[in-house]
């Protein structure tokens, strides 16, 4: 079969699920031996793939798509321009430059890519459009996301091919915008989801709210539990002498990590884990650089900055090394989200999560039993939930055991891949 994977490029400053999710996959598709193209957009991809893997140049190039966005005369700019824009080197200065992760300002933006043909980047969907069925010819394109919906009219019409959406936390962008954009956002994704034959959710939790969102039959939506390529995680020690907490994620105020920090400053008060260290990874943008540094002068004026180490590094192989290090993991999230492969990463080394009541997390924890769900998600409750745990080092450890082993089994790269391809396979076929 022949997949084009239309996926957005990354500049790899943080922890990016959805990343390692799309490039985790298309190599597993491309080892069953599946045709797969990776059709990046905006920024040349930081995640890369194997040799047998294709590639097309990026699409939709950031740095255009933006001066279309904001200069009006720069909507009927030369060619050459826009291929000046659109080069490698424009588009790796642009990675290294993004700061933001939030829409403030990028609204309209993200209505004229939903608006497809209709919008502003209608040159750049011609150009993809052409290069799918001149240089490709796929028979399926799968959308990473469905803030991506404004091209699935055109690929099913002037393509042929059929279209599957994955979904997994859009919401973390359209509802951080104004109140009436949510709105407009929303119906614009619901009236374009009729172009895609499959979505795909990576919990039953985030099917409920995308169902209801795009306004979505129940069986047009398929649970598959989100895969991690688990080769070469090893078991944890769960070491007490100290005990380490980790948090694995973009270090932000949205991921939670002021409530971790929290808990921490509670446990360490406490002389039975007055030895406790904290040990954070997963990059952060710019937007989070205020925030970290006054969560830093918080644990200095504490005291407890020297049992706090901060890992730069977050590439597999450092995931790995990081995760071994740990004795229990939290990214307590807020808002949840739709899947959190944190914490697969973290059970696949045998590392217990404490997790608070909201989003996928309580799914995923009473599948796999390795961990502990809490609520409210607070500081105070957090702390308490951690305390039982590294109070009881046998059920610390069992739990671990209980989680690695249905992670192995359930949460794969390979079994996701699979299922993946039963989709693709009823596409097709209808």
């Amino acid at each position: 079969m022949k997949i084009a994977f239309i996926t957005p490029g990354h500049g790899l400053q943080f922890y990016c699920q959805n990343c390692f999710r799309d490039s985790g996959l298309i190599q597993s598709l491309a080892t069953l031996g599946h045709e797969v193209i990776k059709v990046p957009m905006y920024i040349s991809s930081g995640v890369e793939t194997g040799a047998d893997v294709a590639s097309t140049p990026v699409f939709y190039g950031a740095v255009n798509i933006y001066l279309k966005e904001k200069l009006p005369f720069y909507r009927s700019a030369p060619l050459w321009m826009e291929r000046l824009f659109d080069s490698p080197a424009m588009l790796r200065l642009a990675a290294k430059k993004s700061g933001s992760t939030r829409p403030t300002g990028l609204e309209e933006m993200t209505l004229s890519m939903l608006r497809g043909e209709k919008g502003r980047q209608a040159s750049d969907l011609d150009r993809l459009i052409r290069h799918l069925k001149e240089n490709i010819a796929p028979d399926v394109v799968h959308l990473s996301n469905a803030l991506l919906l404004g091209l699935a009219h055109r690929i099913k019409k002037d393509v042929g091919a059929g279209v599957v959406c994955s979904l997994q936390d859009e919401n973390e962008w359209v509802d951080l915008m104004g109140v009436d954009y949510q709105k407009v956002v929303w119906d614009l994704m619901a009236e374009k989801a009729v172009d895609v034959d499959s979505f795909v959710s990576a919990s039953q939790y985030y099917a409920g709210i995308a169902q209801g969102k795009l306004r979505l039959i129940e069986n047009r939506i398929k649970v598959i539990p989100g895969g991690v390529d688990l080769e070469g995680y090893e078991k944890s020690d769960l070491p007490f002498d100290p005990p380490v907490i980790g948090f694995l994620c973009r270090m932000s105020e949205y991921f939670g990590l002021d409530v971790l920090v929290e808990a921490f400053l509670k446990l360490k008060r406490d002389n039975r884990f007055r030895d406790l260290k904290l040990h954070l990874t997963g990059g952060y943008s710019g937007d989070d650089k205020k925030f970290l540094n006054g969560l830093m002068r918080k644990i200095t004026g504490n005291g407890f900055i020297n049992d706090v180490s901060v890992f730069e590094d977050f590439q597999k192989s450092s995931r790995i090394a990081f995760l071994k290090s740990l004795t229990l993991l939290s990214v307590p999230v807020p808002a949840g989200e739709a899947f959190g492969a944190y914490q697969v990463e973290s059970l696949a080394a045998g590392v217990p999560v404490v997790q608070p009541n909201v989003g996928c997390y309580p799914e995923f924890i009473a599948k796999t039993q390795g961990g502990l769900i809490y609520e409210p998600n607070t500081g105070e409750k957090l702390a308490s939930a951690m305390a039982s745990l590294l109070s009881d080092p046998a059920y610390l450890r069992r739990l671990g055991e209980q989680g690695r082993r249905v992670v192995l089994e359930d949460y794969s790269m390979g079994r996701m891949t699979q299922n993946m391809v039963g989709i693709y396979d009823d596409v097709v076929r209808a």
